[in-house]
This record gives C-alpha cells, sequence and structure tokens, in this order.
C-alpha cells in the first residue's frame, strides 16, 4: 500500500550543517543525567583517534547538588551547551550521554546568541530529542539523531562507531539506512523530511507554551506537506507506549505523516507486546510502516540525521536519503 500523495508542497528540509574534517574541535556537553568519568574518557579517547580534538566543557562531569539525576544545575548545563555552540572554535556539540534533564534546561540557553553563532552540528539522542525540536525549531537546523561518547552503544559496539564515523566525515557514503534486524510492519513508499526521536519525550513536548511542537512531532505548519516520523524508546512497558501514541494521535500530531521508522524499543518488555502496540496504534495512519531499523536505545545503533529529505521504502525495508545528511 502506497499513501495517495498530500496536496501540500513538501515538508522543507532544514539547513545542513557542514562535515567534520580530520583537526576539527568537537564540544561535549552533558544536558541530562551525570556522565560517568570512565565513560567519558573512553569515549573521548575514541574521538581523538578519529583525528578530532574534543572538548568537555566545564561543568559535564557534575552532579546536581540535591537532584542527582542530573548532571549539574540547569543553569550550569545551559551555560555550557550555550558556550560550546557560541565557540568559533568549535565544529559540532556532542551530548555525551542522555538521561532526563533536557526540558529543565533548554529554555535557560541562550538561543538568541547561539543562532548569530551560526551552524554547526548537534549529536545525540534519548532526552537530547527536546534539543533535536529545538534546533530544528528555534535555528532551522537539521541534527543527527546518533550514539554518544560516554554511552555502552558507542563504547562496545564497532558497527555503532562505524556508522557515525562515516555520517561525520564522509556521509556520502551513508545515506542509505537499514539493518539486519528490519522487518516491513506496513508495506509502501514514502517521501518526507526526517523528523522525530523518542516517544515519550515527543509525547511530553506536545502542548508546552513556547515550544514548536509542530516540528516536535510532525504536525506541518498550513502549506508543509508530512515527514517521515522516526521513534524508537526504552524502558517503558507496552501500555506507556500506548498512552502516548494515543496522546499524540488524539492531539492530531500524526495526521500528515507520511511514513513511519521504528528502531528499538530496548528493555520495553517482550518485543511481540511491544509490536502489538506498536501496530495498533500505526497501521490505520494508512503510511509504510518499517521496524527494528537499528536506530535508538539498543545494544547497537544507526546515526539517522533529521530534517533531511528521504525515501522511505518499506518493502525493501530501506530509508534513503535524498542528499548526504551533512553538506
Amino acid at each position: 500500500m502506497t499513501r495517495t500523495p498530500s496536496a501540500r508542497s513538501p515538508r522543507p528540509s532544514l539547513t545542513r550543517p557542514r562535515r567534520l574534517r580530520p583537526g576539527d574541535r568537537v564540544a561535549i556537553v552533558a544536558p541530562s543525567g551525570p556522565v560517568p568519568r570512565e565513560r567519558l574518557d573512553a569515549g573521548v579517547d575514541v574521538l581523538r583517534g578519529w583525528d578530532l580534538d574534543p572538548v568537555v566543557m566545564p561543568h559535564v562531569l557534575d552532579t546536581h547538588p540535591r537532584l542527582h539525576h542530573l548532571a549539574g544545575t540547569d543553569a550550569d548545563r545551559a551555560r555550557d551547551l550555550t558556550d560550546a555552540w557560541c565557540d568559533p572554535s568549535v565544529a559540532a556539540v556532542l551530548a555525551a550521554r542522555g538521561g532526563y534533564g533536557v526540558q529543565r534546561m533548554v529554555d535557560l540557553a541562550d538561543w538568541e546568541a547561539m543562532r548569530a553563532a551560526g551552524p554547526k552540528l548537534f549529536v545525540g539522542y534519548s532526552d537530547l530529542t527536546v534539543l533535536h525540536e529545538a534546533f530544528a525549531a528555534r535555528l532551522g537546523l537539521a541534527t543527527l539523531h546518533g550514539p554518544m561518547p560516554a554511552t555502552v552503544s558507542f563504547l562496545k559496539d564497532a558497527g555503532t562507531q562505524e556508522h557515525l564515523r562515516r555520517t561525520l566525515f564522509r556521509p556520502e557514503t551513508a545515506m542509505a539506512i537499514t539493518s539486519p534486524t528490519a522487518r516491513t510492519m506496513v508495506p509502501g513508499r514514502a517521501c518526507g523530511t526526517t523528523f522525530g526521536g523518542c516517544l515519550s519525550l515527543l509525547a511530553a513536548e506536545l502542548g508546552v507554551p513556547g515550544c514548536d511542537a509542530v516540528r516536535a512531532v510532525g504536525v506541518p505548519p498550513p502549506g508543509e506537506g508530512g515527514g517521515i516520523l522516526l521513534l524508537e524508546d526504552v524502558g517503558e512497558q507496552p501500555y506507556r507506549l500506548d498512552g502516548y501514541l494515543t496522546h499524540l494521535l488524539r492531539a492530531g500530531a500524526l495526521d500528515d505523516v507520511a511514513g513511519v521508522v521504528l528502531g528499538s524499543w530496548h528493555d520495553c518488555g517482550p518485543y511481540e507486546d511491544v509490536r502489538a502496540v506498536l501496530l495498533d496504534r500505526l497501521a490505520p495512519l494508512g503510511v509504510p510502516v518499517v521496524e527494528e531499523l537499528g536506530f535508538g536505545h539498543g545494544p547497537s545503533t544507526l546515526t539517522v540525521p533529521l530534517g533531511v529529505r528521504a525515501a522511505l521504502d518499506a518493502d525493501a525495508r530501506t530509508l534513503t536519503l535524498e542528499e548526504p545528511a551533512l553538506a
């Protein structure tokens, strides 16, 4: 089944930051949870092995004085992000890890100063979904939903590292995205601009005053078409995934989605139970859906750009970018 194209004009892609080059300086920030020093040190070593110059921002190894699930105070985490972005010597900003906390600090960052600093690359996933949305809505930038240097998948899985490295340095070699685990959930083909991320964060952002929830969950503004929605999550039981999807559906947030790409659902219960929820909630959209494409919170994770045009072929189980993720 192939969905009839929308009469609206296509959802526009966003500005693509430039690709990285050997010797580039990259800043590491911790907008969410506390970062284990040993993992951070190991991740920094990997980046140096790629001939990058990683700089760890001052508050990355902090822990909030009272709320130990946070990497330092909200103001300090926001300051690190702002300072890293506004540093003209920095080519990219990488989140050290996810966790929880971006919603607390995102509005404290100096977005006017960051806009004036010009485009650069941002990489992260999980709780960083909130920052992906902010970079798209506030700065008009495409970003990378990709592995982070202080996470187990980045440190332990060679395929995870290699796909990120190719996307960063030779993005034209990483335009066809698929996985041996990928399966067709709903057949068909669709084109659109990629968007999305962690399902629970997308649902949490819906309706937040001052947030561009349109960009966060894919309801196009008047005159724009739908996009290719990417979804994944971790540690959420099937009934909670049902609730998040139902919330988005009831709000009309998925009305103009052209296609859906599903990643990993690590620690969300038996996959057959998770799959039953995804099929029940997404199949009635009447758009192609591919499952288990290999991005997200699993032991390995692919790098997937957000904000670029792509073609989804659910029958072939591929997501093919129309242009490289980075310029």
